[in-house]
């Protein structure tokens, strides 16, 4: 750790990718977790928390780094798991940990709302999962923006096709109206799905190489990459991962590697229907919006990918920069 080291809370619905993110933020000397928090999203919420558990042990830092239960569903709508592409459980359906470690007492948006008010500028919110938690926690403290230091987000699709369905992300289709009220109400720093899709793809070369590696985190990537490479295959054709949690956190660790971004106004659709969930980026400034929200527009791949064989090998993603 060092003087710069930047102070995290990490938001997450743990499955996949969510746990090399996780591993990232653990393995930087440049990031210091302050604790994580779960939502609803990607698998049942019990295998979410034990997940994050998991991961925070095989890291070696469980017992430094509390995980608090949050939001066990959406603010109004319901959503479907994407245990399809994670695997049952969220780990490529072969591991489902219980690791015996106790959650933190709080509820997750009252864990952020404290924190952040007990340091004010201090800390980062990263957030990977569905925004639940954090539009709960501006419910409580409306000035949430001015005491955190920044908000990072995965999610939404810049005037791009989605994941979930051709409008929407997943994150931001789990819990639109959470979505809505979060780029409303916060400046952040949005790490959508057309950069992930474009710029954090692992190409079959590129996998054959980081599950052949030889070590626990190795071995973990292994099995989480299996079911989404399966995916993939199936769906599209193409044997390939794309890595958009752990793209966010790189990008919070080695700031450079976001090659280019700009500012828009942003509004989310929380209406039930086939656009529930779409992010409409107002890059032309048609409308009277306020532009607040930082979307991350090209991404430097190979250097993330350095860091990323940096981290499975057991070492500080950065030093996969020298």
């Amino acid at each position: 750790m060092t003087d710069r080291t930047r102070r995290v809370i990490v938001d997450t619905d743990t499955a996949g990718d969510d746990t090399q993110a996780l591993l990232l933020a653990a393995a930087s000397g440049r990031l210091a977790i302050e604790g994580v928090t779960i939502c609803a999203g990607n698998v049942d919420f019990h295998y979410e928390v034990e997940n994050a558990k998991y991961t925070l042990d095989l890291a070696g830092v469980a017992d430094d780094v509390t995980v608090y239960e949050g939001a066990t569903e959406p603010l109004l709508a319901t959503h479907d798991y994407a245990d399809y592409v994670h695997g049952e459980g969220g780990l490529g359906g072969e591991r489902f940990p219980d690791t015996g470690i106790r959650s933190g007492g709080q509820y997750a948006p009252d864990y952020i709302v404290e924190r952040a008010r007990e340091h004010p500028g201090e800390l980062t919110l990263v957030c990977i999962a569905p925004l639940t938690n954090v539009a709960l926690a501006l419910q409580r403290e409306p000035d949430l923006g001015d005491l955190l230091d920044e908000v990072w987000v995965m999610g939404g699709n810049a005037n791009c096709v989605g994941n979930v369905t051709p409008a929407a992300e997943y994150n931001f289709w789990v819990d639109p109206h959470a979505a809505k009220k979060v780029l409303a109400d916060l400046d952040v720093t949005l790490f959508d799905w057309g950069v992930t899709a474009r710029d954090t793809v692992f190409d079959g070369d590129t996998l054959e190489e980081f599950t052949a590696i030889d070590t626990e985190f190795g071995t973990f990537f292994d099995e989480i990459a299996a079911s989404v490479r399966a995916f993939n295959r199936d769906s599209f054709g193409r044997d390939e991962t794309t890595q958009p949690d752990s793209g966010t956190m790189a990008a919070l660790i080695e700031p450079s590697l976001v090659e280019e971004s700009g500012t828009y106004h942003v509004e989310v659709d929380d209406r039930e229907g086939l656009t529930r969930g779409y992010s409409a980026v107002d890059e032309h400034r048609v409308t009277d919006g306020e532009p607040r929200t930082t979307v991350v527009e090209a991404f430097d791949t190979g250097r993330f990918a350095a860091m990323f064989r940096a981290m499975l090998h057991g070492r500080p993603p950065e030093s996969g920069l020298d």
